[in-house]
């Protein structure tokens, strides 16, 4: 089966299912850059044709910048009109306090130079702190690089609802918004959704496998909380503390691996089909480290979740990590913003 598609806006398609870049980036060990294209290309090939990345995602740009080169090669250069990168505005907190119009255009053009892209596909903009005044002016600068050609879409990520109405009401409505969404944490649900929708601004959805841990490898396992190192695990060992700890996420596991077996897919799919299956959900990444992760990954275009499948899973279904979307994660002085890195994008 292949790969769904959408409309993220007119025009504008992608596939439902996106590679991420974070697992590429720095703290989560050595990259096979020599097989890092060939790895691109399958996931490509077989019909993932959009990739996510950061400007605070270290190196993942310019390897991306290099696939883009190489697919051209490969592919041919109308492949180029294909392939879709996502990619994302960060500014440091450090620097939120005097953010010009300045620096957000360098930041954008430095981008545009990693990957190698006259104008970027859709930039997903990230604001550190509320409490910092500037966040829509910001917003405002990137329209007037959208207007100078150099951004086709304007998106967001980790926004909660009030700014994603206030971004509409400045007359800047975001084409998509990035947003954590598993079945671990449904902060999304409900009115976050349809303030979304009221401005047609699709969710596109990190954490669908909580880092991996909504996988078969940990069930019937014992809790690793206290020997995790790598920071994706650490962060989204967090999220299940917040849904009642390791045996309830182990009753989870289990019926999730029931249905799993039953349509003969991995774990991770029926995970990741669940998120794909809510309102307002127009995409899904999944951070894939090679192409050895493409067979799973692609089971979840396949694999059609049934009522009772729905159900069953509804009846294990953890409470879940409460409030706004990323509020937990913006209180930096909490478990959940204590292992953040705010400065980043200095280089």
């Amino acid at each position: 089966m292949s790969v769904e598609r959408i409309d993220l806006a007119p025009g504008y398609s992608i596939s439902r299912l996106i590679r991420g870049g974070w697992q590429l980036a720095g703290d989560h060990g050595p990259v096979a850059r020599d097989s890092l294209n060939d790895g691109f290309l399958a996931f490509f090939d077989a019909g993932i044709t959009t990739l996510d990345c950061a400007d605070i995602y270290t190196g993942v740009e310019e390897m991306i910048g290099d696939f883009r080169r190489h697919l051209a090669g490969a592919r041919g250069a109308d492949a180029l009109t294909r392939l879709k990168v996502h990619t994302k505005f960060v500014p440091d907190l450090a620097l939120l306090p005097s953010l010009s119009r300045a620096d957000v255009e360098a930041i954008i053009d430095r981008s545009r130079a990693r990957l190698g892209m006259e104008r970027l596909d859709l930039v997903q903009f990230h604001w550190w702190d509320y409490a910092q005044p500037r966040c829509v002016e910001a917003l405002l600068h990137l329209k007037d690089l959208q207007q100078a050609g150099k951004i086709a879409h304007i998106a967001g990520t980790n926004f909660d609802a009030a700014h994603l109405a206030e971004f509409a009401a400045a007359g800047a409505p975001l084409t998509s918004i990035q947003v954590q969404y598993s079945l671990l944490d449904r902060r999304p649900a409900g009115a976050f959704t349809a303030t979304a929708a009221a401005s047609n601004t699709g969710l596109i959805c990190y954490g669908a496998l909580a880092g991996g841990f909504l996988s078969a490898r940990w069930l019937g396992v014992q809790d690793p909380a206290e020997t995790l190192t790598n920071r994706s695990l650490i962060k989204y060992r967090l999220i299940i503390d917040e849904c009642g700890g390791w045996d309830a996420f182990q009753a989870l596991l289990s019926v999730l691996d029931r249905i799993a077996q039953a349509h003969a897919v991995p774990l991770s799919a029926v995970a990741a089909r669940w998120v794909l299956d809510q309102p307002g959900v127009a995409a899904v990444i999944i951070g894939a480290r090679h192409a050895g992760h493409l067979a799973d990954t692609l089971a979840v275009a396949k694999l059609r979740l049934s009522a009772a499948d729905h159900a069953a899973i509804a009846a294990v279904l953890p409470p879940g990590p409460q409030g706004d979307v990323y509020a937990l994660e913006r209180d930096r002085e909490g478990r959940h913003g204590r292992i953040m890195k705010y400065n980043l994008n200095k280089n």
